[in-house]
């Protein structure tokens, strides 16, 4: 990770200043799918009144009448398509060919492991209801210098064998920078959603990619990103950043939290709430809307690291690695 200074914008304003500031000094150190298209939304405006004439009044077309006369072969998209798992339901974007958002709902009882169920059984596949010319396909990665990252984790749905197979499906998954994040922070940050489940019976979480500008030399900010693909033909988009925006639920009550991370190392010694980021700012910056038929119970949820600790725990693997390079 470069040792200058790391700035990112979301939604033209400069967020998590302090944050950022507090990560700085961190980093100085040496089935089958159902596939359902997103419906174009259509304003029909009421008529006019028509004044009253002997003769027969000529009627003005609707709206959907000369969209009709403009669009007579279809619309052209954008599509999102929403397709449904057993564990998780997933937005994806057929421009990146990454997710929108994946979401998901942790408890204590989809946490446990069924008999049989395990990681070693599943393998990465191809999204076969997606149109060919839009997949991202498992070429795509093979020697692009990124992992396959999980948006859900197979970790978070040991319940089922057919439901962490599915999390595996590249519909879910984005391209992110191996060590130093998707094996190691990002794996940690994924733990510490788990972990959510011991104090909240709900825990909600979404996941997903941001592309976000970033200020050069000259001043001006750009949305600068790679693009990888098989035979040197760019086809997924490499995220810069990654959120997640956890909501949980204990006896009625309801709290928030939403974080971004960079698509680059991270010292395991961070403070995840060095990443923490107001929730609209991660909606301005993905232009979504998060919870939206919660009315005023968003607004007035808690803020979750005020009824939690927001930190990273190492799993006991990451501890004994960690202290078997120390030692070596």
């Amino acid at each position: 990770m470069a040792s200058g200074r790391v700035t990112f914008l979301i939604g033209g304003a400069a967020i998590g200043a302090v944050s950022m500031a507090a990560y700085q000094k961190f980093t100085q150190k040496p089935q089958t799918v159902a596939l359902v298209p997103q419906a174009q939304s259509q304003v029909v405006r009421p008529m006019a009144p028509q004044a009253q004439h002997t003769s027969q009044p000529v009627r003005s077309p609707t709206s959907i009448e000369k969209a009709r006369a403009i669009l007579p072969f279809g619309l052209p998209g954008p599509v999102s398509d929403i397709i449904y798992r057993d564990a998780y339901v997933v937005s994806y974007n057929r421009r990146d060919r990454n997710p929108n958002w994946v979401a998901e709902h942790l408890t204590p009882d989809s946490l446990k492991r069924a008999d049989g169920v395990e990681r070693s059984k599943s393998t990465f596949k191809e999204e076969d209801g997606i149109p060919p010319q839009f997949r991202a396909r498992l070429a795509d990665y093979f020697k692009s210098g990124f992992d396959r990252g999980h948006m859900v984790p197979a970790a978070d749905v040991k319940n089922s064998q057919v439901a962490m197979d599915e999390t595996f499906y590249l519909s879910n998954i984005a391209p992110q920078v191996g060590e130093g994040f998707n094996r190691d922070y990002w794996a940690h940050f994924e733990n510490f959603c788990r972990t959510l489940t011991k104090s909240f019976p709900d825990v909600y979480v979404f996941t997903g990619p941001l592309y976000l500008p970033h200020q050069e030399r000259d001043g001006k900010f750009y949305v600068k990103y790679q693009v990888i693909g098989a035979n040197g033909a760019p086809n997924v988009a490499v995220p810069t950043h990654f959120y997640k925006v956890i909501m949980t639920q204990r006896d009625g009550k309801f709290s928030t939290a939403a974080f971004v991370l960079p698509n680059q190392r991270i010292a395991d010694d961070t403070p995840l709430e060095a990443f923490k980021v107001p929730l609209d700012a991660v909606e301005r910056g993905s232009g979504l809307v998060f919870f939206d038929r919660m009315g005023d119970a968003k607004a007035n949820a808690s803020d979750l690291c005020r009824e939690t600790q927001c930190r990273i725990v190492l799993s006991k693997f990451h501890e004994a690695q960690k202290t078997k390079q120390i030692t070596a």
